[in-house]
Order: structure tokens, then sequence, then C-alpha cells
């Protein structure tokens, strides 16, 4: 299975995160932690960013989550 990689714009505008509450959560343990791709570049893995989402609806809606 092929694994995609998410920069940080990306993640902020699938998140509606700023830089700072994403290393905050990050931080936190609540938030997918980076991968690093480089000296000075990280990414995050798509599907843990998306099962975050996932949750994050998940839990908002007292556990109804997604349906389809």
């Amino acid at each position: 299975m092929s694994q995609s990689i998410l920069r940080l714009p990306v993640v902020k505008a699938r998140t509606g995160l700023s830089r700072s509450s994403i290393y905050l959560f990050v931080s936190q343990k609540s938030f997918p932690s980076p991968v690093r791709l480089g000296a000075r570049a990280v990414g995050w893995v798509d599907e843990e960013i998306q099962v975050w989402i996932d949750a994050r609806v998940c839990a908002s809606r007292g556990g109804e989550g997604r349906r389809g």
C-alpha cells in the first residue's frame, strides 16, 4: 500500500489549524507526529491526518462519527 506525505500547508488546510496549534498538539501527543523528510523538511502521513480528523468529527458529534 502506498502512503502519501502531506506538507504543512496541506495539513493546515485540511485540519483548519494554524502552524502553532499543530505543533502544540504534536507536543501534547494529541496530533500525529511529523516524519522527517530531510535536514529541514517534515511531513505528515495522509492516513494519520485523516484518522485524526475522523476522531475529531466523531468526538464533536457525540460518537456518531462518519457515515457512509
